[in-house]
């Protein structure tokens, strides 16, 4: 569904993206882990068009998207769910959750989304005329993704969804998310700090550092991989 082939970009004659090739099957729930400052962010950024890569391709479904306006990827069943969630502070819950029904499919399909979502997280549905900017970190994020989720998408991006929250809120929004892969048969393409649960929930992954991809596998062969187990894992 998505193949990425040696994407280059960076920031101010910075590189973070040295010719990553990353390959995505539909219905696949993928992993990519790695430090701070690997370029997992701005792997994210070139797939949904707020960066341009300086070269390589990305195709999504057999589409070349880097011709493909940003504004206009949503519409390919692309949902970007951002670093620091960034709902709409002064909207409600119910109106953040309809910007992000933009789509065709969205509009289409919004009453049976929005009771999905609603359903999902369930401290949505009772906070739905609550402005968003009051809502609890962790409430915020299950609103970023049921925002994505609003849209229809075939490919939901998450980018680090547990940043900020506390492990028991954490293990709340990897529930959720696990949820959505099983129901919904979403395909799912997580950044995650919390390598554990990244690995944990993937059908396969990627190891990112400085830029480059240094390792990939299935599940199991990252979990029983000494490097990855010694420095991601903590055994």
């Amino acid at each position: 569904m998505l193949t990425l082939e040696n994407v280059r970009a960076g920031y101010g004659g910075l590189t973070a993206l040295d010719g990553v090739s990353i390959a995505i099957a539909e219905g696949d729930f993928v992993s990519i882990i790695g430090p701070n400052g690997a370029g997992k962010t701005t792997l994210f950024k070139c797939i949904s068009g707020i960066v341009t890569p300086a070269g390589g391709s990305i195709t999504f479904a057999g589409k070349d998207i880097l011709r493909v306006r940003p504004c206009d990827r949503p519409h390919l069943g692309i949902a970007h769910v951002p670093e620091g969630r960034q709902v709409f502070p002064n909207l409600s819950v119910l109106d953040n959750l309809e910007m992000g029904a933009i789509t065709e499919a969205g509009q289409k399909h919004w009453a049976q989304n929005l009771d999905y979502v609603l359903t999902l997280f369930p401290v949505l549905a009772t906070r739905r005329e609550q402005l968003a900017g009051t809502l609890s970190g962790g409430e915020q994020q299950m609103l970023a993704i049921g925002r994505g989720l609003a849209s229809a998408p075939r490919l939901l991006m998450l980018d680090e969804p547990s940043m900020g929250l506390a492990p028991t809120v954490a293990d709340q929004i990897f529930e959720g998310i696990a949820s959505v892969r099983h129901e919904k048969k979403i395909t799912i393409l997580l950044v995650e700090q919390r390598a554990v649960e990244a690995l944990e929930y993937c059908d396969r992954g990627y190891v990112l550092e400085t830029g480059r991809v240094v390792l990939s596998g299935t599940h199991d062969e990252l979990l029983a991989d000494d490097r990855v187990r010694k420095a991601y894992l903590g055994m």
